[in-house]
Order: C-alpha cells, then sequence, then structure tokens
C-alpha cells in the first residue's frame, strides 16, 4: 500500500506560494519588463502545468494511467525531491533578494547575484522548481505528472530566454561572459 503523501507535498507548494507572494512585497521598482503578450504563453504554459500536476480529478483517462507502479519507494522519494527543490528554490530566491520578479524584468539598480546556487546555474529558482515538479510527478506517478512537467519546463524555459535577453542587454559582456561559465539550469549539463 502505498503511503498518502500527497498531503505533505501540497503542503510544500502551499508554503512556497506563500513565501512567493510575501517576497513580491519587497521587491525593487521595475526599471523594465516584458510585454504583456510576450508573457502570456509562459504563464499559460506554467500554470496549465500547475494545474494538471496538483488537481487529482484531472487524473482521467490516459493522463489518470500510471507510468509507475505504486510503491512507498516512490512516494518517499517523490516527497524527497519535492522538498529538495522547494529548498533549492527558496536559497535562491533570498539570494536573488529584492531583485526578484514575477515575470522577466529588469529592476532599478539590478545586479548580476553569482553567489549561493547562482554560483551553479544561472536559474537556480527554476531548477528548484522542476525537481520539485519531478518529485511531485514521481510521487503521483501518473501520466498527467509528466506532462504537466514537460508543461511548466516549456514555460519557465521561453521565460528564462527573455530574461536571458534582457540581462545581456542590460549588463553585456559580463553577463555573457557569466552565461560561458554557468549552465542555465543544471551544472555541467544543460
Amino acid at each position: 500500500m502505498q503511503p498518502d503523501i500527497i498531503p505533505w507535498i501540497n503542503h510544500v507548494w502551499i508554503a512556497l506560494g506563500v513565501i512567493w507572494a510575501i517576497g513580491a512585497l519587497l521587491t525593487k521598482r521595475t526599471a523594465r519588463v516584458q510585454t504583456a503578450n510576450s508573457r502570456v504563453i509562459q504563464v499559460v504554459l506554467t500554470a496549465a502545468g500547475f494545474f494538471l500536476l496538483l488537481r487529482p480529478d484531472l487524473g482521467i483517462g490516459v493522463l489518470g494511467r500510471r507510468f509507475l507502479p505504486e510503491s512507498a519507494g516512490a512516494a518517499y522519494a517523490g516527497l524527497a525531491l519535492t522538498v529538495c527543490g522547494a529548498i533549492l528554490a527558496l536559497s535562491a530566491r533570498i539570494f536573488l533578494g529584492r531583485n526578484w520578479s514575477a515575470v522577466a524584468a529588469i529592476k532599478q539598480d539590478h545586479e548580476i547575484i553569482r553567489r549561493g546556487p547562482y554560483a551553479l546555474v544561472r536559474h537556480p529558482m527554476y531548477s528548484g522548481f522542476l525537481l520539485a515538479l519531478i518529485g511531485t510527478a514521481l510521487a503521483i506517478g501518473e501520466w498527467r505528472g509528466l506532462l504537466a512537467l514537460g508543461l511548466v519546463f516549456l514555460g519557465l524555459w521561453l521565460k528564462l530566454r527573455t530574461e536571458e535577453e534582457f540581462l545581456v542587454e542590460e549588463f553585456g559582456a559580463q553577463y555573457t561572459h557569466y552565461q560561458q561559465e554557468t549552465k542555465a539550469l543544471i551544472p555541467f549539463v544543460l
């Protein structure tokens, strides 16, 4: 029998959401932000992925079929990955501090952060979210989890590319050098 760890996973995601909402109140003023049109597809993909992942009633048809047999080991491993990903995302959020924005933006007095998790990857918040999503998908074990992971990955990748354009325009060679030295999401890989 598989343990019911889904409520614990939901608590992790709720805690992240609350922390993000509070943190949004403590950011610098925005100097430049992406257009609403460029943001729409990113938000729709990411929101659709999270909605699909966190709504068990959407596990119908093929989406409700299991890609992984039910097991306590997979459930606990999924919980562990979800917690580890949340911790990574949270630590990245703390290091980014007042430079953070929910959308691709340049803040007034924006700075490139290269310490903490930013020394390992350029977008550790996204890495953390994706690791947490992998954990949640593993714990759920249904195809909807993998589809959700793909949707969120695509939404975050599109946002990442917009952010990178802004940062190269803002910081030029300084940011380009950072790009050459540090991978975007997975150390030494991607």
